[in-house]
């Protein structure tokens, strides 16, 4: 079997992975994930899942490594990790009662071979309440996740509907997708 290399510190996107049942061993990229001057979501997206699986592959050729990364968009604006609870709170107020887009991008690379996909998950967010944002971020602490929530837990209360193929993309990594690439590359799945 071919040695599989996640390009991530991720514990979400490891705890996904997982559930494909091959081994793997999860790696830091160390990429520098600021977006370009006028770059859009979705390139922003695809070009740091890229880099991510890149950074590895150079470290590893002989390797399959799977890069991700995944930008949250509203109004064409990239939101990022807030990295701390007063921008998980100016995050949530900006979503509140609004249609957000979580683009999930995934490169899965071996030497010249690069597989890629983009998956498009919409969040409909409620008319959310400073009460309500508060009491949430005290509960979960989600700093490290774009967009401020975690929806595998009680991020799921802050929305009126979810528009995806993959419920897994929002949490980071879309197995459907990642499954697909991984059989093209050769890995037997189920």
């Amino acid at each position: 079997m071919s040695r599989l290399i996640l390009a991530s510190t991720s514990r979400y996107r490891r705890e996904l992975l997982r559930r494909l049942g091959l081994p793997f061993e999860g790696m830091d990229p160390d990429v520098d994930e600021a977006p370009l001057p006028d770059e859009s979501p979705p390139m922003l997206s695809a070009r740091l899942a890229l880099a991510k699986a890149m950074a590895i592959s150079a470290r590893e050729p002989e390797a399959w490594v799977i890069g991700a990364d995944q930008v949250a968009e509203l109004d064409g604006v990239a939101l990022g990790k807030p990295g701390h609870r007063d921008g998980a709170i100016a995050q949530l107020r900006a979503m509140s009662g609004r249609e957000v887009r979580f683009l999930t991008a995934v490169c899965v690379t071996r030497g010249s071979v690069c597989l890629e996909t983009l998956d498009c998950t919409k969040v409909r967010f409620r008319a959310l309440a400073d009460d309500e944002i508060a009491r949430y971020l005290d509960t979960e602490q989600p700093f490290d996740c774009a967009g401020s929530f975690k929806s595998e837990g009680l991020g799921i209360t802050l929305f009126d509907a979810i528009e995806s193929v993959d419920p897994t993309a929002l949490i980071g990594l879309p197995l459907i997708a990642v499954a697909g690439l991984l059989r093209r590359a050769g890995f037997a799945l189920p």
